[in-house]
């Protein structure tokens, strides 16, 4: 998409610091410069989020990720890395070009990156008939 800040990044119109690239995927480190290596896990191919993404294009995602965040545990000194995704302006996406945050993290690192969630009215029973698949 001609207006899409990561599609620019891939296409080099934009600036980044490029972790890691294949014929599907761009990784790259996030301009927050926050959390010891955050990294943005990007589809050549533009898709707004997880919702609209063919299954080949996320798998091929998803194997980037893997890679990245075993690279960061075997050879960066890391203990493990969050994966984080928001798909859809209400799960405060920002930026509609599906990426992943891959996080490094290294035991009592400080960071918390797991929101506090408030308790739901509701039973696991009641939730589970409403958002059962069927």
């Amino acid at each position: 998409m001609d207006n899409c800040l990561f599609c620019k990044i891939i296409k080099g119109e934009m600036p980044s610091y490029k972790i890691y690239e294949d014929k599907y995927t761009y990784a790259f480190l996030d301009i927050s410069n926050d959390g010891n290596g955050h990294i943005l896990v990007i589809p050549k191919k533009h898709c707004t989020n997880v919702l609209d993404c063919d299954e080949e294009t996320l798998a091929h995602v998803l194997a980037t990720i893997k890679l990245i965040g075993n690279h960061l545990v075997n050879n960066c000194g890391f203990d493990g890395v969050n994966v984080i995704n928001a798909s859809g302006e209400s799960a405060e996406q920002s930026v509609f070009h599906l990426h992943f945050h891959v996080l490094p993290r290294k035991k009592n690192d400080g960071m918390h990156v797991f929101p506090s969630l408030k308790k739901n009215d509701k039973t696991l029973e009641e939730l589970c008939e409403e958002l059962k698949v069927k």
